[in-house]
């Protein structure tokens, strides 16, 4: 049975809630995986049609897991996780976490070599080089997101290119699951279909940003845009709005999921009962010859308001 049959048999029985909202069963539906063995040419077909692809064992999952356990390893003086486990199972701490010093760590290892090797491996990088049909770009600013069990909190609904108006608007984001994150751990979700949705949301921006100054029209904190860019955290408002589903993925360690600036996307409360952490990371390819948001030449910083 191929990849995208054996996803297609999977019945949406998983609940999924984010900022206290449940979805219902009937908005929910499920990513389709790509084999990126089916080659450049039609990967891309699936891209531009979807909005995303969801590339199965694009990575070595091996080198992923031993990433994950690193990370953690450089976390566990925080107190996030709880002690006993290997790093790389990455079980949360009930409580006793020091927050300055887990945001301050997670600041440095996203300066770390060993990120960078991460984001910039060389089975990813060919990759992006011939999916872009150029030479790839990857953006400084790079982000990781670790997330709790238990949490209410998620990522808001938006598109990315909210955040990245000052270049070109041929981006590609990579979302890459660091471990393996079921459905019910809160990995990303994508509105079915909705590049096109996003894309009629920015010509209308564009259209009614006249009076904003070339700052605040790049910048999503504007008086056009909705609280921090975000589309809406209201996330079964939104597939009833639209008549869409959300769809959703058990992700695992080697997969990579490439969305288009205009793919409206959420997370999801990770409701893990084994207490695992959620951790992933997401970055920013372009061909290296378009122009480049001279706000994403820096590293990421907590609260740098992008």
């Amino acid at each position: 049975m191929s990849i995208a049959l054996n996803a297609e048999a999977r019945e949406p029985e998983v609940t999924l809630a984010a900022h206290g909202r449940t979805l219902p069963a009937e908005r929910l539906g499920w990513l389709t995986p790509t084999d990126p063995a089916i080659g450049i040419d039609a990967i891309r077909a699936r891209y531009e049609e979807h909005g995303y692809v969801w590339l199965k064992g694009l990575l070595p999952r091996a080198d992923v897991i031993d990433f994950r356990g690193w990370v953690f390893a450089r976390l566990a003086e925080t107190g996030l996780l709880e002690p006993g486990h290997d790093f790389s199972l990455g079980i949360a701490a009930a409580e006793g976490v020091d927050w300055n010093l887990a945001n301050r760590r997670l600041m440095s290892i996203v300066r770390s070599a060993a990120y960078e090797g991460f984001c910039a491996q060389p089975p990813l990088v060919r990759f992006m080089d011939n999916f872009l049909g150029g030479i790839s770009y990857l953006h400084k600013r790079k982000l990781m997101r670790y997330v709790q069990p238990g949490t209410t909190m998620a990522t808001p609904a938006h598109y990315d290119l909210v955040y990245l108006r000052g270049g070109t608007s041929r981006l590609v984001t990579a979302w890459i699951p660091i471990g393996d994150i079921p459905a019910e751990m809160g990995g990303l979700v994508y509105l079915e279909g909705s590049h096109a949705l996003g894309r009629g949301m920015e010509a209308e921006f564009r259209a009614r940003s006249g009076d904003l100054t070339p700052e605040e029209r790049i910048s999503a904190y504007n008086s056009h845009m909705a609280e921090g860019g975000w589309v809406s955290k209201d996330l079964p408002a939104m597939a009833e709005r639209f008549d869409r589903r959300w769809l959703a993925a058990d992700y695992e360690a080697g997969d990579v999921v490439l969305h288009s600036p205009y793919m409206i996307h959420a997370a999801t409360t990770n409701e893990d009962r084994a207490r695992r952490l959620r951790l992933s990371t997401d970055i920013r390819y372009q061909n290296v010859d378009d122009e480049i948001d001279a706000r994403w030449s820096n590293h990421w910083s907590l609260g740098d308001m992008l």
